[in-house]
Order: C-alpha cells, then structure tokens, then sequence
C-alpha cells in the first residue's frame, strides 16, 4: 500500500512540473476569412474571422509546426481536403502540412533551457502570419504580412498560395539537398517582403529568434 501511496504522489507530482513547464500558444485568425488552424503536435481546427485557439505544448517539444489551412472541406468525421497546408485530409493533423503554406516552426527547453522559434517560407506562403511572445519580457517578434500571393511569380503560383521554388523545381539549387548552396533570385523574392522569415533551406540563421524556457506565444493569421 505505501508503495502505492508514494508511486501517486510521484505522478501526481510529475504531471504538476509537466504542467508548470508547459509553453502556451494562443493561435488566432485576424483573416476576413476562415482557416483551418493546423498544429504539429496539436491537431487542427475550423477558425472562423476573429476566433482563437489555446494550446498547450510539452517542455521539450521540439521540431513543432503551427499553420493555417485554406479552401477546406470536411465531412462529419473530420476528413477531407484542403486547397493549401492539406495534411492528408485530416481535419485533426497528425503529420505536417502540404506546401505552399506559411510555417511557424518552434522548439521548446533547448540548449541553455532557451526556446527557438522562427517563421519559415521555405515550403511557400499562403496566409501572413505574426509568431511573438507574450510573457517573459522576450520581444523577440516575427512578422510576415506582405502581399506574397497577390505578387508572387508566375512560375511558383498555387491556387490560394505561393509555392518556395523547391516545390517547383526540385533541384538542388533551390532544395539545398546536397552541399552548401545559397539564394537566388526566386527565394530573394520572398526575403524582399519578409526579412526576418526562411526564405530557403541555408538561409541566415539570424532569422532563428529565441526566448527563455516557459515563454507563452501568439501566432497572428493576417495580423
């Protein structure tokens, strides 16, 4: 029985750290428009213009997406298809996104306890996006609210998105696959209208911003 006693009081214990240390994201759509937020870990959700969605992520988690989803249709049992961020018609994602779609990508409690978040263009745009704290005293703010779909090149066009030139082409120059490689004229377009985001796989690592460990978050569609 004592035993028992003290194997409680240890997972009761080990869920109330868990918890302390868990980050908070609020994910919000500030679109005309509704989009299907999408999270990795997560799942994913009908946001219509002006709702939000709190989530809690684990210390420790790391390699994580959030997104939004466009041109969505999904039945009762929470399938269907998605014209951009489609994440193999689950309205609840389990995997990441198809590009093009806008990513913030984070990475919570790494080296020095420091989190590490950025937003990337590197699988394409297709709804602005703000990723920033909102606790801690960090203003490590990232902003990508330009006009990407209405001016992207004709070559990388998608519908409801603009596709990264590795999408297109395939080609090393574009996907870094192999070797060093650097920007080019196509992935200049996006760092041109969102200097802090990706714009290709090498990209300068000035465009990873960090806070301290248990730092809360907002991710702004159309801010």
């Amino acid at each position: 029985m004592s035993s028992f006693k003290i194997s409680s009081y240890f997972l009761v214990a080990l869920c109330l750290i868990t918890s302390t240390h868990a980050a908070n994201f609020n994910i919000k759509n500030n679109c005309p428009y509704t989009v299907w937020a999408a999270a990795v870990p997560g799942g994913g959700m009908q946001l219509n213009s002006g709702q939000s969605w709190p989530l809690n992520v684990n210390a420790g988690t790391k390699e994580a997406r959030i997104w939004a989803r466009t041109g969505c249709q999904f039945n009762g049992a929470g399938r269907g298809r998605c014209n951009t961020g489609d994440c193999g018609g689950l309205l609840k994602c389990q995997a990441y996104g198809s590009p093009p779609n806008t990513l913030a990508e984070y990475a919570l409690n790494q080296f020095n306890n420091r989190d590490f978040f950025d937003i990337s263009l590197v699988d394409g745009f297709n709804v602005p996006m703000e990723f920033s704290p909102t606790s801690g005293g960090c203003t490590s703010s990232i902003k990508c609210n330009a006009d990407i779909n209405g001016q992207c090149p004709s070559q990388l066009r998608a519908q409801d998105g603009c596709n990264n030139p590795c999408t297109v082409f395939k080609t090393n120059e574009y996907c870094c696959n192999t070797g060093p490689c650097g920007p080019t004229p196509l992935s200049k377009f996006f760092k041109d209208r969102c200097p802090d985001a990706f714009s290709y796989p090498q990209d300068n690592q000035a465009s990873k911003f960090n806070c301290p460990g248990g730092t809360s978050y907002k991710v702004v569609f159309c801010p």
